[in-house]
């Protein structure tokens, strides 16, 4: 007998970095799970007008602005679900109106957290590492955790194919490419297992909402606020801002300093890295001034 097929919309709501997150019933699917908000598609709507719906039922908010996240289909032991996922800012004079018991939660802290197999791919993407590398030279990409943005300096696309085919998927999930040499690739199979995607502020700037590809997650380069609201308006996912310090690459480039860094940063919902002077020992303060992680070159290739 085949397995019915369920159409489900949820919703990944965001503020400040953290995630609001809620707890499935016993006797519920998937029950005595953490879970997103979300519920089914019903006949005759689409999955962002579910979305909608099934937030202001079961959240108490309504909220006008979505992004397509992700579709994501999985198949359980006695179902077939398709994941329609949107994600949302919630501005802080909605917070108040959330129903319990509903929670935020830190990015970090959703990896503690009972999530049900399907959720998988949602927490990949929504779970950052705190450190980024970046380095011309792929061979530079570090065993740890963190993240590597190559900046190479090759123009043709089969020389940078080859380079990158000779990763394994544990390594190219820690990749990030920029925005024009990911678009180039002429290997589909490699193309989708780049996840992270940077874009430099002009590439930002040129796009409009709607133009990022649904299941990937972007990493924009800003320096000003109307930068990091456009990464918003879009749906990015993270933002590298830059410069805080003085380097010796961009001695005459007017630099933010941490005070101004802070101001820009704590009113970013999503997870903001600090570029420009900083090394991994800065970690301590950057979070205090509202970064979510560092961002580095020369001083970052003590990572390996």
């Amino acid at each position: 007998m085949a397995k019915a097929t369920v159409d489900v919309a949820i919703a990944i709501l965001l503020h400040k970095s953290k995630v609001l997150v809620g707890w499935r019933q016993a006797n519920q699917h998937q029950g005595n799970k953490h879970e997103f908000p979300g519920g089914k598609v019903e006949k005759g709507e689409t999955p962002e007008q579910a979305c909608r719906r099934e937030i202001y039922e079961e959240v108490g908010i309504g909220l006008k602005d979505w992004h397509r996240f992700d579709v994501i289909c999985h198949e359980y032991d006695d179902i077939i679900v398709n994941l329609h996922l949107f994600h949302a800012y919630v501005p802080d004079e909605l917070l108040n109106l959330i129903h319990q018991p509903w929670t935020w939660f830190n990015r970090d802290q959703l990896a503690e957290l009972n999530f049900p197999k399907a959720n998988a791919a949602i927490l990949d993407r929504l779970i950052w590492s705190h450190l980024i590398k970046i380095n011309h030279e792929l061979s530079a990409l570090p065993q740890q955790t963190s993240l590597f943005y190559w900046r190479t300096e090759l123009t043709d696309i089969k020389q940078i194919e080859q380079q990158l085919l000779g990763l394994d998927d544990q390594q190219l999930a820690k990749l990030v490419i920029n925005f024009d040499i990911w678009q180039r690739l002429l290997n589909t199979e490699l193309k989708g297992k780049i996840t992270t995607i940077h874009l430099k502020q002009s590439q930002l700037m040129s796009l409009i909402k709607g133009d990022l590809n649904i299941g990937k997650r972007f990493l924009a380069a800003c320096h000003d606020a109307v930068s990091i609201q456009h990464a918003h308006h879009l749906g990015c996912d993270a933002i590298l801002l830059s410069p805080v310090n003085a380097t010796a690459t961009h001695p005459d480039t007017k630099v933010l300093g941490w005070d101004n860094f802070s101001e820009l940063a704590q009113k970013s919902d999503i997870p903001v890295f600090a570029l420009g002077g900083v090394a991994p020992k800065d970690i301590e303060q950057a979070q205090k001034h509202h970064a979510y992680g560092l961002a580095g070159i020369s001083q970052f290739n003590s990572i390996v």
